[in-house]
């Protein structure tokens, strides 16, 4: 009952394909378990000899090694709901978890693999000051200084500066690594990641997450311009721009979208027919490499009338004047439509007078057959003043009345990033979520562009700061702050949606991160006495409601969290159904036959009970006969 192991499931994966680096070695309670010769490892990826360790252009810091068992190691937790914080609780599509992230991505990993369109976070930014996740593989400045090597045997330091240049960063990045690796996972094929970033640690996040996804999946560093005045209190050029680091899962999917033509661009296509607007663009390439000799099926001659300005690939009636590929030079280039093409679609091509020569053209349309503006791609600068940090501290403070936050990034600047990265079905996933800034943005998104998106948003439940505004709201943490914008920005996008309210899926079920929901049962049966059997029957904690169960089932059955449930009664039993039957659970105690076969005729994919809900052997062994005889295709579990 605990998070998958990624450690043991990469060795199994290994082992498949290199059979001969399989040995075993002692687990920590001396049992002998599988493990994989990391030399005879690296022997089979080398094509010479391999002596010892090689150099290799790679980022490393202390603590890399301890971070990348952080994101493989498993967690005996688990994910609770927590319906009094939810909205629509039954028929929503959202989350959003309250927890460490770093816990809440391995929960994720079996429901949500690969299914994420848009990973976006805002980390904490590293300013050299502590910062909230405190890893286990935190340690002190002592520690650090030996295990680094910064410090003699006999105390003294070998680094200047050590703690600016060594420790804070080495933390930073060891909080931030198993999270990618785990984030990695989650992203769909065309999936794509966005960071916020300072210039702290953008370097450096650039370096690990190109680690995590591969080099070429790097896309972009977009500078945002989130502050136009300037920071004043920085040294020697007043900062007004933010990083935004784009990656990809696949560098050969279209991952990445265009964004809509507005404003100049808009104006440029300043010429109109039946169809709509449009913008003459050259038929010739200006691209001199390609020529007659490296293109030769492109360069061949137009045919114009001089009467209506239209071309033609072939001389006929009034098509008299011949025009070639040619440069005003003389230099012979190519055209850019094949005969075929031109002959297919001549209508939209056009001909007009430049001095004593005539110049062909096609027509570019605003619009395309679908009705959808022309799109042009992104660019690596973003000025457009709605995406400051004014606008995010506005869009608080018109749900709120004040600001509760300090720095909220602006709606505006995430339904960009929706707009390029996320299509109306996709799934948005934040584990940084702050005030869930993302979380109104896909809300305002679906509402404008009538999209079913989804969100997952997770945040730790960290204090608020004790003088500010948010804690003075009667916010105790950030959490509690985020899921009440989430309501209000709700409120709000479906009060302005007018007919299509109905239609918005404006909710979330709130989940919180929480110990397994099983008895942690320390006791071997050789050291249990007979009196003592009765107290540890149950392996469930007394605490634990069945919806807490059956979310636990949930993730250990890979369906997904926000999947519909309905409660049934069955003789007096609460009966728990999900998707359509695709799993019922009964969590009671004194199970019946008849209970069995009312569920079994059901013909449910899995089936799950509660093992001491079994009066005994004789009743679970007659709960499998049932169930292999009216639906044999149903998986029975007990937990």
């Amino acid at each position: 009952m605990t998070s998958p192991d990624l450690t043991r499931a990469n060795i199994e994966k290994i082992a498949d394909l290199f059979p001969t680096v399989v040995t075993e070695t002692l687990d920590a309670e001396g049992q002998p378990t599988r493990a994989i010769d990391f030399d005879l490892l690296r022997q089979e990826l080398s094509d010479h000899v391999v002596d010892g360790p090689q150099e290799r252009y790679h980022l490393d810091w202390p603590g890399k090694r301890a971070a990348a068992f952080a994101a493989n190691a498993p967690i005996a937790k688990t994910l609770r709901p927590v319906r009094e914080e939810s909205v629509d609780f039954d028929t929503t599509k959202n989350l959003f978890i309250e927890g460490d992230n770093l816990e809440a991505l391995k929960l994720l990993q079996e429901s949500y693999l690969g299914k994420v369109k848009l990973i976006y976070i805002d980390p904490p930014y590293n300013t050299g000051n502590d910062f909230v996740y405190e890893d286990d593989f935190a340690e002190s400045s002592a520690d650090y200084l030996a295990r680094s090597g910064q410090k003699s045997e006999t105390g003294d330091r070998l680094v200047a500066n050590t703690e600016a240049n060594g420790r804070f960063h080495s933390d930073w990045l060891s909080m931030m690594y198993p999270r990618l690796k785990l984030a990695r996972n989650l992203l769909a094929n065309d999936g794509v990641l966005v960071m916020s970033i300072d210039d702290n640690e953008s370097a450096n996040l650039r370096r690990v997450a190109e680690e995590v996804f591969g080099a070429e999946s790097f896309v972009a560093q977009i500078a945002v311009q989130v502050n136009p005045r300037g920071r004043h209190l920085d040294r020697f050029i007043a900062k007004t721009h933010e990083s935004l680091l784009i990656l990809v899962r696949d560098p050969l999917s279209d991952a990445i979208a265009g964004v809509a033509k507005d404003g100049r661009m808009a104006d440029e296509y300043d010429r109109s027919d039946a169809r709509g607007a449009f913008r003459l663009l050259g038929l010739r390439n200006r691209n001199q490499s390609f020529n007659p000799s490296t293109r030769p099926n492109l360069y061949y001659p137009l045919y114009i009338s001089p009467t209506t300005g239209e071309v033609s690939a072939s001389q006929h009636d009034d098509f008299q004047v011949e025009v070639f590929p040619d440069a005003p030079d003389g230099t012979k280039t190519c055209w850019t439509w094949s005969r075929d093409k031109v002959a297919a679609e001549g209508e939209f091509l056009i001909a007009e007078p430049v001095g004593t020569d005539w110049r062909v053209f096609r027509k570019d349309y605003l619009h395309g057959a679908d009705g959808e503006v022309a799109k042009t791609l992104v660019k690596s600068l973003w000025l457009d003043p709605e995406f400051s940090n004014d606008y995010g501290r506005r869009a608080v403070k018109n749900l709120f009345g004040k600001a509760v936050m300090d720095f909220p990034k602006s709606t505006e600047l995430m339904k960009r990033l929706i707009d390029i990265a996320c299509p109306p079905d996709g799934l948005v996933l934040d584990f940084f979520a702050g005030s869930s800034s993302m979380a109104q943005a896909v809300l305002e998104a679906n509402a404008q562009d009538a999209g079913r998106r989804r969100f997952i948003m997770i945040q730790l439940d960290e204090k608020t700061a004790p003088k500010s505004e948010g804690s003075a709201s009667g916010f105790d943490t950030i959490s509690a702050l985020s899921r009440e914008r989430i309501r209000r920005a709700g409120h709000h996008v479906r009060a302005s949606a007018g007919v299509l309210s109905t239609e918005l899926d404006v909710g979330f079920r709130a989940l919180r991160v929480d110990a397994t929901n099983m008895v942690d049962v320390v006791a071997s049966a050789d050291s249990t006495t007979q009196a003592e059997l009765a107290g540890v029957v149950d392996s469930v904690k007394t605490d634990r409601t069945d919806e807490d169960l059956l979310f636990q089932v949930l993730l250990e059955s890979a369906l997904d969290l926000t999947e519909p449930i309905t409660v049934e009664k069955f003789e007096g039993h609460r009966v728990l159904a999900v998707a359509d039957d695709a799993l019922i659970a009964c969590f009671s105690n004194e199970l019946t036959d008849t209970l069995m076969r009312e569920i079994a005729a059901r013909h449910p994919l899995q089936a799950v009970f509660k093992d001491a809900g079994f009066a005994n052997d004789a009743a679970r062994i007659n709960a499998d006969q049932i169930f292999r005889e009216l639906s044999p295709e149903t998986e029975v579990r007990a937990i």
